[in-house]
């Protein structure tokens, strides 16, 4: 998934959520609220920081913004060796044409499969 932006710039950190279990000695499963039920709750632990008393310095989940696609532009194949791969152009919510991204179709088809009843692409 991807976060909107605030500002300038794209979100670096959103939280702080509680650590529901440790699936292995990397990944941790994160207790999001109802509003996030979108984003998958594996996380590796990389990806997340300790969490910082000052509250101040987390974003409160009003806040943040789950972009989801609002339409395909256009889409194009790229030829590999063996095979072909189809990519599709795809216009995010709160985002312009300009910033439109190319994404596999396979991905999104997984991803936002009502997307594609009815659809040419």
């Amino acid at each position: 998934m991807r976060f909107g932006k605030k500002g300038k710039l794209s979100l670096r950190f959103v939280g702080p959520y509680r650590i529901q279990s440790k699936n292995s000695n990397v990944a941790y499963e994160l207790d999001f609220p109802a509003i996030l039920v979108s984003i998958h709750p594996v996380f590796h632990m990389s990806m997340l920081r300790q969490c910082l008393p000052d509250i101040s310095k987390s974003i409160p989940v009003d806040e943040v913004e789950v972009n989801i696609p609002i339409k395909f532009l256009d889409s194009q194949v790229q030829r590999l060796r063996n095979k072909d791969v189809v990519s599709i152009k795809v216009l995010w919510r709160n985002h312009d044409f300009e910033e439109a991204t190319l994404e596999a179709e396979e991905d999104m088809k997984k991803r936002y499969p009502h997307m594609f009843k009815g659809s040419g692409i």
